[in-house]
């Protein structure tokens, strides 16, 4: 029988109140919201806190949707359905909805959080890439106020991100939007974590891409930036040579591990494939073309 560690259990009426909690009972407190990573891992004794932080309630705070001055702007406690529903995301964020179409089902994406699956930091997860694809940050507020994190910043290994502890992660902001953007994934079956993914966000300067953004997921011990494939694709024409390079030099900058989803030389060929195919999605809508 799958039975959780005795605990502790607080329900906070507001963000500050929150991180006071987290603060009065230090670091055997956890956040609980959609609970769909932290529960599964209670029961299985991978993960025991002495007090878990209710903060399901917080809605008005927490969960919205906006475009803000070209900025988008996603509260924590927003759904993955929500996203994948937005009409401003599926305009100008489409890799983000890509991402949320292959998330788990519809009870999780009914459920779960877009905080909790970035501040979960499980190098599995699909919006973390996509995040970093988007050049996104993070809003976290404490008992010391408020600061914001670039995502390229945030995670420091599995399960693991640069957080203090007492600090509630309350927003993710996109600071504009890319001229085109595509996210693929290859995963067993519906519902599972990638064998390998990959977000892309870039714009185009006529045949040219003129800056380009590439998140990995599923093929390292934390999200990860293929950053020398960024730089041998910038100022590229985006033809199948300068992809067939770009893949060869992400699956080297990947660190996968083999495990049930495939060999480490499998998940590296996953890496080669899908990058091409995601620049290409990713071009043809800067282009105005659905692919």
């Amino acid at each position: 029988m799958q039975v959780p560690a005795r605990f502790e259990y607080e329900v906070a009426g507001s963000v500050g109140e929150a991180a006071e909690l987290l603060e009065r009972y230090g670091e055997g407190a956890r956040l609980i919201a959609g609970g769909h990573s932290l529960i599964p891992m209670m029961k299985l004794r991978l993960a025991a806190p002495e007090v878990l932080v209710d903060i399901s309630g917080l809605d008005r705070e927490l969960r919205y949707i906006e475009d803000e001055g070209g900025a988008l702007k996603i509260g924590a406690l927003t759904r993955h359905r929500e996203v994948l529903e937005s009409p401003v995301v599926g305009e100008r964020y489409a890799l983000l909805a890509d991402a949320e179409r292959m998330i788990a089902d519809p009870l999780v994406r009914n459920m779960g959080t877009i905080g909790g699956d970035l501040a979960n930091a499980d190098p599995a997860e699909d919006l973390p890439a996509a995040f970093v694809a988007l050049d996104s940050q993070v809003v976290v507020r404490g008992t010391n106020g408020e600061r914001t994190v670039h995502i390229d910043d945030l995670y420091v290994g599995p399960y693991e991100t640069s957080l203090d502890h007492g600090e509630v992660l309350t927003e993710v902001r996109v600071p504009r939007s890319p001229g085109g953007s595509a996210y693929s994934k290859v995963k067993r079956k519906t519902g599972d974590y990638a064998a390998a993914a990959i977000g892309v966000a870039l714009s185009m300067g006529g045949e040219e891409i003129e800056s380009i953004r590439i998140g990995l997921c599923g093929v390292g011990s934390r999200t990860l930036r293929a950053r020398s494939a960024e730089d041998a694709l910038t100022g590229e024409r985006p033809g199948s040579e300068a992809c067939r390079r770009a893949g060869e030099i992400a699956a080297e900058e990947c660190d996968p591990i083999e495990d049930a989803k495939g060999s480490v030389e499998y998940k590296r060929d996953l890496v080669r494939v899908l990058l091409g195919r995601t620049v290409a999605r990713a071009v043809g809508r800067a282009g105005g073309r659905e692919v």
